[in-house]
């Protein structure tokens, strides 16, 4: 279909100057509409997405994302995490072994998660040890029994680097005859971390041999190897991958992941991300069918014009493209401006915040802001995509005009 006439009317029609001025104004509010949508849309999603990304980085980043366990220990984990390394997505890897325990101090006891790392293979992987203050993971050597808390849960406790703690782990029960005794063991506070987040409030690190005296395990064996993903999220996908790789070797494993402790955090977060994203696209929607009244009175307005150009032999595809276009322009505009508004909110947010003397998430903290290509692109063809369909049943009505009935009375 040729639309070089269909655009050229239509674009006539749009600058020209409305005769119907309550269609003008339907048409200035669809367009504002369109405006603020897209524009609030833009803010709200890269908010969100970089909320998730904070909390991805500042959780996943402490724990284990997806954890290999075999039924009996592996006589050369090195070649093996050598092996789990060429697999796409995977980082590294390196033996693990955690339990829950309680951590008491002289005035306070919390339960908490241990988790027994060799610090020379974790530094380079593990996030918590680019955060620590006041000590660092290198104190964490066999048989010297140090321990590096969280921020949170050191202040719980009420301790500081050098202060002893007692750790008593539900792993290694012996049975005596006043009955079931945990096993435990006083560390000494090497060092704090913190991430910002809840792991600060229930995570622990000591030696991996250490942890496996603790648990009443043999030092040194290796049971669980702990891989760290470039994308934690993919930690589903890639865990089919890591069985085959061990069960080519005849070994079986099975595997556990960061959704079994955090999965209801990252899906809450997930879930309000998309319902704050529903409503902003029902703003838009609405805004996209004002269109449709301003076209309806602009189809009577020009119901005289329409037939004059069925009489001139104006295919019916024609008629209607003459009004789809010119509603997507309309379209169109508040899109380009919501983008450019949207984008600049997005990129100047806590400069923003700041000048208005706004502090959404506390004294000296900023806002996360990720603004990712494909949501722009997702929110260009949605809105795109909405607003030509808002203008189908216009263009239909249009072209529905009979020449003989129009022209009636001229």
């Amino acid at each position: 279909m040729n639309l070089k006439l269909p655009l050229y009317i239509g674009f006539r029609y749009w600058k020209a100057r409305k005769t119907n001025s309550f269609a003008s104004f339907i048409t200035l509010f669809s367009v504002s509409g369109i405006l603020l949508g897209v524009a609030a849309l833009i803010v709200v999603s890269s908010v969100m997405s970089g909320l998730e990304g904070q909390l991805k980085q500042r959780i996943l980043g402490a724990v284990p994302q997806l954890t290999v366990h075999a039924s009996a220990p592996l006589t050369d984990w090195k070649a093996q995490i050598e092996k789990l390394k060429q697999l796409p997505g995977v980082i590294g890897a390196t033996p693990s072994v955690s339990t829950q325990a309680m951590v008491q101090s002289a005035n306070n006891i919390r339960a908490v998660q241990v988790y027994g790392i060799y610090p020379q293979y974790e530094d380079p992987l593990l996030n918590a040890t680019k955060q620590t203050f006041a000590g660092n993971f290198d104190a964490l050597k066999s048989k010297q029994y140090n321990v590096i808390l969280g921020g949170e849960l050191a202040r719980l406790l009420d301790v500081s680097t050098g202060d002893k703690v007692r750790l008593l782990s539900g792993d290694g029960v012996v049975y005596s005859p006043l009955g079931p005794m945990p096993s435990q063991r006083k560390f000494t506070l090497a060092g704090i971390f913190e991430m910002g987040s809840q792991v600060d409030a229930s995570v622990a690190y000591i030696n991996y041999e250490d942890a496996q005296r603790l648990m009443r395990q043999t030092p040194g064996e290796v049971k669980q190897l702990r891989l760290y993903l470039i994308d934690p999220f993919s930690a589903a996908q890639l865990a089919p991958q890591v069985k085959a790789l061990f069960a080519e070797q005849g070994i079986d494993v099975t595997t556990t992941d960061w959704r079994h402790t955090y999965g209801d955090l990252f899906s809450a977060v997930k879930m309000e991300k998309n319902m704050m994203s529903l409503m902003l696209c029902l703003i838009i929607a609405v805004a996209a069918f004002n269109i449709v009244s301003a076209l309806v009175m602009m189809v009577v307005d020009k119901t005289t014009d329409v037939a004059v150009l069925k009489t001139q032999g104006l295919p019916t595809s024609h008629i209607m493209g003459v009004f789809i276009i010119q509603g997507t322009l309309n379209a169109v505009i508040g899109l380009i401006g919501g983008l450019v508004i949207g984008v600049l909110l997005t990129t100047n947010l806590n400069e923003i915040t700041r000048i208005l003397g706004l502090s959404i998430l506390g004294a000296g903290q900023s806002l996360p802001v990720l603004l990712q290509p494909h949501q722009l692109f997702s929110i260009v063809l949605g809105t795109l995509a909405v607003s030509v369909i808002a203008t189908i049943y216009p263009a239909m009505k249009a072209a529905s005009v009979e020449p003989a009935s129009a022209l009636r009375y001229e």
